[in-house]
This record gives structure tokens, sequence and C-alpha cells, in this order.
């Protein structure tokens, strides 16, 4: 097997701007591990963070997750070309597909994983994102019908004998009694079930999340055009501070003024920024056949659209991305856009994304300055490796 080439272990000093104060900060990396952090006054440009944490990708860079000949290569190259855009931590996310496609690219992971140990630290785990969703026209998006199916929690288990226990995180759509079971079942079994996709009335929310789901995914997208004023299946997500609400801050899945309401009613602390991204992501404007949304159209500004039609296929932009589009859409500093995208993704992960003494050197240096469009990344750290720049 190819893989990507090895990296150099990275023990020194790395400076940059702490982004809750400003000011310049030295942390020191030895063994793979954050060991000293200091202030410091020495001039810098650059702010400084811990990696990048994405918890829903589907592709980047021509690299698909969901194609149907997915290989381990595959994969490696992914989680390699996120990395040396900062993003440290990545939950390769898989879609409505028949079962053996499911597990198909389920062992590409695991055997990804085995062959390389950069991607072994990078994917924590696998988000599969259905099958057990909404039928309905809106809830479902752009994934096949032909997949859809009721929640069964055997599939899940066969999903993890073929893996070797690699699913971290299903999105249920949870509309009926065998969904919620689902959920019950798979949070016992250590799962983490989120909501999405769905036409699930707000009282299945509710009983959603008493029964263990503790997420929603891309909230506010994936659902009807038009829904009832009040209630609805979005306010109940809103309302319910056991869900931590995932957002696409890219401008084009939440107008400005939604994303900031969703973001006032959550509170910085249960919310998170995800990319969705594609494997169209990072290339150039054009027409491609992908294996979510078929033939879609990617146009200059970002948009990402079935061919011929207003309706989005899919996301196009990386979360560095979504993190400076964060800060204007928002009206947020930096700081917190950049919680949505480390601190509280990484709580879901097991506690990565903090800057702290004995924590894995996943570590970005980056330009930013107002009204930039994404983080120009100017150094990369994964596990104390470097994959970019030379610090």
């Amino acid at each position: 097997m190819n893989v990507a080439a090895s990296r150099a272990r990275f023990d020194g000093r790395v400076v940059g701007r702490d982004p809750a104060t400003g000011k310049p900060l030295a942390v020191r990396v030895a063994d793979g591990r954050v060991t000293e952090m200091e202030r410091t006054d020495e001039p810098t440009e650059v702010w400084l963070s811990p990696g990048l944490i994405d918890l829903q990708v589907n592709g980047f860079h021509g690299f698909d997750v969901n194609a149907a000949d997915v290989r381990p290569e595959t994969i490696i190259s992914l989680v390699h070309s996120l990395n040396r855009i900062g993003v440290t931590t990545v939950v390769p996310t898989i879609v409505t597909a028949a079962e053996e496609r499911i597990c198909a690219a389920l062992v590409a992971v695991r055997d990804a994983r085995v062959a390389d140990p950069w991607v072994a630290h990078s994917v924590p785990y696998v988000h599969v994102e259905g099958p057990f969703l909404s039928s309905e026209e809106g809830p479902r998006g752009a994934h096949d019908l032909t997949w859809v199916r009721p929640a069964d929690i055997g599939e899940l288990r066969r999903w993890q004998k073929a893996s070797g226990d690699l699913v971290g995180a299903v999105t249920i759509s949870p509309h009926d009694d065998q969904a919620i079971e689902f959920v019950a079942e798979a949070t016992r079994e250590g799962v983490r079930c989120a909501i999405g996709h769905t036409h699930a009335s707000p009282e299945h929310i509710t009983r959603a999340a008493d029964a263990g789901a503790t997420m929603s995914t891309h909230l506010g997208n994936g659902a009807h055009i038009s829904l009832p004023r009040h209630p609805n299946y979005i306010w109940a997500q809103l309302a319910d501070d056991r869900l931590s609400a995932g957002l696409i801050a890219d401008g084009h899945h939440l107008p400005a003024d939604v994303f900031r309401v969703m973001l006032r009613a959550k509170g910085h602390h249960l919310a998170h920024l995800v990319s969705d991204a594609t494997a169209v992501a990072g290339l150039a404007p054009g027409i491609y056949d992908t294996s979510i949304g078929h033939q879609v159209e990617l146009s200059a500004d970002g948009r990402l659209s079935h061919v011929g039609t207003p309706y989005l296929a899919g996301a196009s932009r990386s979360l560095p991305d979504g993190v400076a589009t964060a800060v204007a859409m928002a009206d947020i500093s930096l700081s917190t856009a950049v919680r949505l995208a480390t601190l509280n993704p990484g709580q879901i992960v097991g506690g990565r994304g903090r800057l702290v003494r004995g924590a894995s050197a996943d570590l970005i240096t980056y330009k930013w300055e107002p009204g930039a469009t994404t983080l120009e990344m100017q150094s990369v750290l994964c596990a104390g490796a470097l994959v970019l720049g030379d610090t």
C-alpha cells in the first residue's frame, strides 16, 4: 500500500498570538505533547490555536469517502490533505447507501488507520449519516431515497463487526418508535446518536433526547422548505440543552441572521462548526459527477448545487473557511469562532481541542484579519509531527 510520506517529529517552541487575548504565547512541544506554555514579548503576526476538529467530512480535494471504489489510500490522502490545511482531527462521514457499500467504506477507513499512524491519530471514529433518515423530500436532502430504510440495530452491529467497532456516531431521524429504540440501544452500546434529516414531531425529538441523543446534525439543513411557525423540529432541537448543534458556516447553508440566532439560542458552549465538505471541496469551479448529489455545479462563490436547480448538494468549503466566515456571519470574536471548531467539538471526541500541558501537540499557526474568508495556515503540527511550515 502506498501511504503518504512519514513526517518529521518536532521538538521545540511554537509562538503565536492567543485569540482570547491577542497577546503572544509560546508553546513548547516535546515527544508529541505540549509541555509548557508561557506569555512572551516576542513579536509575531500569526495566531496560535489547537488544531481544528471536523466532525463531518464526506470528502475533500477529490478524495471521496463515499465513492463506490473507496480504498484505504483514498482515506489516507484525504486525511493528509486536511491535516495540511489545519484540520488535525477528522471524522469521515459515510452517507446513506446499501449496507454492503457502507461496510466497504468502513473497512477502508479501518485499514487506513492500520496502515498510517497519522490517520490513526487524526480519525477517532467514523460518523454514519443515515441510512435511517426521513424519506420525505426536503428532510432527506441529497440522500438517495433508494437506500433510506427503517432503523435497525442489527445493521449497526454488522457495521461494527466489519470495522472493528469504528462507528462512533450515527445520524438518525427519530420519527417513530423503532428509531427511538435504536437511539436507546445504540447509546447503551457506546455510539453517539445525532438527530438529523428528520420530519420528527417535537415530541419525538424530546423522546430521542430522553433515549440518549446528544447532537443535532447540521441543524437548520436537511429540512422542509416551509415549516409550521411553531411547534416544529428545529425549535425543539434549539430548545433542548441536551443537544449540541452542528452548524455549517459556509455562507450558503444558513443565512447570517439564522446562524447568529442559533448560536445565541444554543450558547457558545453547545454549538460546533462542521464543514460537511464533499469531494468537490477545494477544487476549481465547474460541473462534477459525485457520489453525493450526482451531477453538481460548484460556483465561484463556493455554492455547491444540483445542476440546473437552486438546491444545495453538499458543501464545498473547508473548516478553516468556516471559522473565518463564522466571525463575519455572527459578529463574534475570532476566539469564539475558534472555540466552535476546537474546544467544543473536541469535547465530543474525548477532550481534544484544548491548549493545556500534557495535551497532544495538535497545533496550528495562521494569518487572519477581520474580513478574511479563511485562516491562512503558516504551520501545522499533528501529534507533534510537522505537517506544514517550519515553525
